[in-house]
């Protein structure tokens, strides 16, 4: 491809998550176009999670800016807010009901952005554009190498392509760290029919049957289905021993951690369904940040990539998509001023979130667990601080 036929697109972003099509969202209703690029060869090409709680202060405000608040709530879970703590012996601890009065109300990861992938017109996302590197051309310019051999050039690059950035290089030399825990995903379909002792433990909402170093975070999905979190406090090699093709060894391997526990909190894995899906936490520096440099700037994971024990990360990358977006907006004919201004602000609210996801993890798997989440819920141990966590 010779440099006269390389595509340029005013306004890139690099990854079609919840954080880059909010800011492509935000742009398009202020009349503004963004190209943006995904490795995915489509949006069906793989599952997007279970449920986020989505918060009045960071997400709600986002998607308000993009003009998609209403139609969130029409797709809102009824009842997910509802929380359970129980110990390792299935005792209950904590029981709080959905009462419709919380601040955080749950919806589906992959309604969420279906909503916004609806919210943009055909042609704005290119799929299978799966990006091998970046380049500065001077003056704020960049070129964007995919691996398919081709390439585009960009006035203003914004990499919103998660915890292992391509475009994070551009602005800082940090890589996510392994934090210590680990996970395993399981599925128990149609609980309330198929699993109803599982469905009862976990309720209409969220739980978390925690003890030391380990427990079973699950959360009751909009469909009636089980999505369940084991973690574990594990060395990072710990899941290259499982093999994961062979789902009862995998079970047993996952199990082998949670001797004596009650038996319907086993159950959570014992009984699920399909394939189960490891994933090891990880991290970036808890204030993370970069210098100014032009033309180019981060969201999201990309930018901040924290712990899920304090709920923050989705809601993060709304909030940093719509505010990029509105900044843009007032800064017209001055990108740099408009992505110093975004920087600012999203550097400090950053800060606070991580520090906060890593103190929730480790509430949640401390030595006396669940006695520590118990009182962030209750008030009753002030020492401890924070948030109370959500995955």
């Amino acid at each position: 491809m010779t440099p006269e036929s390389t595509p340029h697109h005013p306004i890139a972003i690099v990854g079609a998550g919840l954080g880059g099509l909010t800011l492509a969202r935000v742009l398009r209703v202020h009349g503004v176009e963004a190209a943006v690029f995904d490795l995915d060869a489509s949006p069906a090409a793989r599952t997007q999670g279970g449920m986020l709680d989505i918060h009045d202060d960071t997400g709600q405000v986002a998607l308000r800016a993009a003009g998609l608040h209403d139609a969130f709530l029409a797709h809102v879970h009824a009842g997910g807010e509802a929380t359970r703590v129980l110990d390792k012996d299935a005792r209950v601890l904590l029981d709080l009901p959905d009462d419709g009065t919380g601040g955080r109300p749950e919806i589906d990861r992959g309604e969420l952005r279906r909503l916004l992938l609806g919210s943009l017109p055909e042609g704005v996302i290119r799929w299978g554009a799966k990006v091998a590197g970046a380049r500065p051309l001077g003056g704020g310019r960049h070129e964007v190498a995919l691996e398919d051999g081709g390439s585009f050039t960009t006035d203003l690059l914004v990499g919103a392509d998660g915890a292992w950035s391509r475009i994070r290089p551009l602005v800082s030399d940090a890589v996510p760290a392994y934090t210590g825990i680990s996970f395993v995903e399981t599925d128990l379909p149609d609980a309330d029919v198929r699993h109803p002792v599982s469905a009862q433990v976990v309720g209409g909402g969220m739980l978390f049957a925690l003890g030391a170093g380990r427990g079973f975070l699950a959360h009751r999905e909009s469909d009636g289905s089980l999505h369940v979190y084991t973690a574990v406090e594990a060395p990072e090699e710990w899941l290259d021993g499982i093999d994961f093709t062979d789902a009862d060894a995998a079970r047993r391997a996952v199990l082998d951690h949670f001797d004596g526990w009650d038996k319907s909190l086993r159950a959570l894995v014992a009984d699920a369904e399909g394939t189960l899906v490891p994933r090891r936490i990880h991290a970036l520096p808890i204030g993370h940040r970069w210098d100014r440099t032009p033309g180019v700037t981060l969201l999201g994971d990309a930018a901040h990539l924290m712990s899920p024990f304090a709920g923050e990360g989705a809601n993060l990358a709304l909030i940093d998509g719509a505010d990029l977006g509105l900044a843009l907006v007032a800064h017209p004919d001055d990108p740099e001023a408009a992505l110093a201004a975004y920087e600012e602000k999203m550097f400090a609210r950053a800060a606070r979130s991580a520090a906060d996801s890593a103190q929730g993890g480790d509430v949640l798997f401390r030595a006396d667990a669940p006695r520590g989440l118990v009182g962030m819920f209750t008030g009753g141990q002030a020492e401890d601080g924070g948030s109370a966590p959500s995955a």
